[in-house]
């Protein structure tokens, strides 16, 4: 009995290392990036020696990988449940708002659910290879979104739409990393939605077409 006490302790102070590790790495790749991250880095911020990171996670390349898919998958699963909320009525403004929110709420909140936003928006920029086990998450993302733009924009072609909804994630990306997202964290998640979320609408509607047979003045 006293020797399962203290298995179930040494199990439970293992994991407290791996977990204490994982957000370590998250919270650098968020400030650095991958290149910018080192073993020392993460030991040092957690209080454990280099041998840690090797039991728990074989490499530092597997410990970065591992936050990395942790962040991804946390914020896809934000984001198809927001989208999975909405149906073939909902508005342009609901499905901007349903897409963008994940990122409103990281901004207003900070920590934890930040840092997982600006992972995300750097291996945006350099997407990781080999994410298999996401990619179901990540059409599902994309068919929900499509599934409502579709409704509200029937003259738009798929591919079209697919286009707008890459800028769209674009754009929340780039605000996730520049000094413009540091101005609005400093606001609640109301006034974050205010902001962005006409801006994500826009970036869905894209420019009106003119109607069949009429020329277009761009100066109009």
């Amino acid at each position: 009995m006293v020797r399962d006490e203290k298995a179930d302790l040494r199990r439970a102070a293992g994991q407290r290392t791996r977990d204490a590790l994982l957000m370590a790495a998250l919270e650098l790749l968020a400030q650095r990036g991958q290149e910018g991250v080192t073993l020392r880095d993460i030991t040092d911020r957690v209080g454990a020696n280099v041998a840690a990171v090797s039991y728990h996670f074989g490499s530092l390349k597997s410990l970065c990988d591992s936050a990395i898919e942790y962040a991804l998958e946390r914020y896809l699963d934000e984001q198809i449940q927001e989208l999975g909320l909405l149906d073939d009525t909902s508005t342009l403004q609901e499905v901007a708002a349903a897409f963008a929110r994940p990122m409103t709420r990281a901004l207003a909140a900070g920590g934890e659910q930040l840092a997982v936003m600006r992972t995300v928006a750097r291996v945006g920029i350099d997407p990781p290879q080999g994410w298999q086990r996401l990619t179901d998450k990540f059409d599902r993302s994309r068919r929900d979104a499509l599934r409502v733009l579709t409704a509200n924009l029937p003259g738009a072609d798929e591919k079209e739409l697919i286009f707008r909804t890459r800028c769209a994630a674009g754009m929340l990306n780039w605000l996730a990393l520049a000094p413009i997202g540091t101005e609005l964290a400093a606001m609640s998640v109301e006034e974050i939605g205010r902001q962005l979320i006409p801006v994500v609408a826009g970036a869905f509607h894209g420019y009106p077409q003119p109607a069949s047979g009429q020329a277009h003045d761009p100066h109009q």
